[in-house]
């Protein structure tokens, strides 16, 4: 506490180089990673229904997740073809 205290009355926080806007909190990138950190934490909570409340083992959780995976990655290339398409001709 005593630091921090002198740390401010002292004015050490001048000689800081203040963060770079790349790796501020409302920056782009932050933003992103918190969204991934986010979306793990709602597979974890969607892992623990699927074993614990419908009471599918945790190798069929895992092929559920797989599977999703797949046919995500699936749709997302068949767009982003669909889109290259349209935008080539």
């Amino acid at each position: 506490k005593t630091d921090f205290i002198n740390f401010i009355s002292d004015q050490e926080w001048k000689s800081i180089e203040p963060v770079s806007s790349w790796f501020g909190p409302s920056s782009f990138l932050m933003s992103s990673m918190s969204a991934l950190f986010q979306l793990s934490m709602w597979i974890r909570h969607c892992h623990g229904y699927l074993t614990e409340n419908v009471g599918i083992p945790v190798w069929g959780s895992y092929a559920v997740f797989a599977l999703a995976t797949l046919f995500s990655g699936l749709i997302l290339g068949l767009v982003s073809e669909a889109l290259e398409t349209d935008w080539l001709v």
